[in-house]
């Protein structure tokens, strides 16, 4: 199959953004066939349980107890996650000074603690999403404030680096409902196949901006070739889709 020229593809991406909401890639699966009834989740904690536990949770990421943190990470987020990543991640973060909670909302399944956490390099608002088990279900930061092609360079490097529950965080709440961390780790790992292995990350540029969206160009190299990845960031600078080249762009010729 043919590739589209940039300029289509670009103008067709912002189409389907507005229209859909999602870019196209990662856009949940229509089911085709029916599937196993899953068990019901355990009901949510009650508020007090819930801040025990959010307690518990920013406690771990104060101390950098990474083996803590990691037990306390859902069935979900622990299958593409290890201590040693853990570790790793809380290493490249600057350190939690301190925090405060500042709300705590119980659902029929989950709770959300919204807490702002101090660290070297500022503050930031964080809200934590806790099943019934007590465990981190998903999370995400405020980062309103940030440039727009920061925050998408910082999802690519965390998603290029194997960080896929970090990279998840970048996402607006309602799109981390229908993409995990798994889906996000198998659409890099299967974009690998067509590309080659991951080298580097380079430059993110803001390409198409209205007052509902921006689209961000984030360059990554390959060892087969070098290209775009599209990020797709709504007015709070949360990313509502990413578009992972379905063809690739080949091998430039030597000159």
């Amino acid at each position: 199959m043919s590739r589209l020229p940039r300029s289509a593809t670009l103008g067709l991406l912002t189409a389907t953004l507005l229209c859909t909401g999602l870019a196209p890639s990662l856009a949940a699966p229509l089911p085709t066939t029916a599937v196993a009834q899953q068990p019901a989740p355990a009901p949510a904690l009650s508020v007090e349980q819930a801040r025990a536990a959010a307690v518990r949770i920013l406690e771990a990421i104060k101390s950098g107890n990474a083996n803590a943190r990691y037990a306390q990470f859902s069935d979900q987020l622990k299958a593409v996650s290890s201590p040693s990543m853990v570790a790793a991640t809380m290493r490249s973060q600057p350190k939690v000074l301190g925090y405060q909670l500042l709300s705590v909302r119980s659902g029929r399944t989950t709770s959300t603690v919204e807490a702002e956490i101090r660290t070297a390099r500022g503050n930031r608002v964080l809200f934590i999403v806790i099943n019934g088990k007590g465990q981190i279900e998903r999370y995400y930061v405020d980062r309103a404030d940030d440039p727009t092609s920061k925050v998408a360079l910082q999802f690519v490097q965390a998603i290029s680096g194997g960080q896929f529950i970090t990279a998840h965080s970048f996402l607006n709440p309602s799109f981390q409902k229908e993409i995990s961390p798994a889906a996000l780790q198998a659409k890099w790992l299967g974009l690998q196949r067509e590309t080659g292995s991951f080298v580097k990350v380079g430059r993110a540029v803001e390409a198409e901006s209205t007052p509902d969206m921006r689209l961000v160009l984030v360059n990554v190299e390959f060892n087969r070739l070098t290209d775009n990845l599209y990020v797709i960031l709504d007015s709070s600078n949360e990313i509502i889709g990413v578009d992972f080249p379905e063809y690739p762009a080949g091998p430039a010729p030597v000159p």
